[in-house]
């Protein structure tokens, strides 16, 4: 398993998510050449798979959605993410494969 690449910010960090929307369920799938793969159940139309991206993110990180933005590739399958108020070690520990 690859090492995921962490940026950190003032007050959050910010990392690279590969997403692949229209799975049977949510969840982290591993982390692949410095990005973490991650599955959502969302379409890929009219943002839910990303408004799936970041609610699911909120929910595993611990933060409220207003923490979490997408900051590039909106409309493509790899984006940054930027989180408030995390730790890289958090992001980490708490992004454990879940599948």
């Amino acid at each position: 398993m690859d090492e995921l690449k962490i940026e950190k910010t003032d007050g959050g960090i910010i990392f690279t998510t590969k997403v692949v929307p229209g799975s049977s369920r949510t969840g982290v799938c591993g982390i692949f050449s410095g990005m973490v793969k991650i599955k959502v159940s969302a379409a890929p139309e009219r943002g839910k798979a990303n408004a799936a991206l970041v609610g699911f993110l909120a929910k595993k990180l611990g933060v409220k959605k207003k923490c979490i933005s997408i900051i590039s590739g909106q409309t493509g399958a790899v984006k940054r993410v930027q989180v408030s108020g995390v730790s890289a070690e958090t992001l980490l520990k708490r992004l454990a494969c879940s599948e």
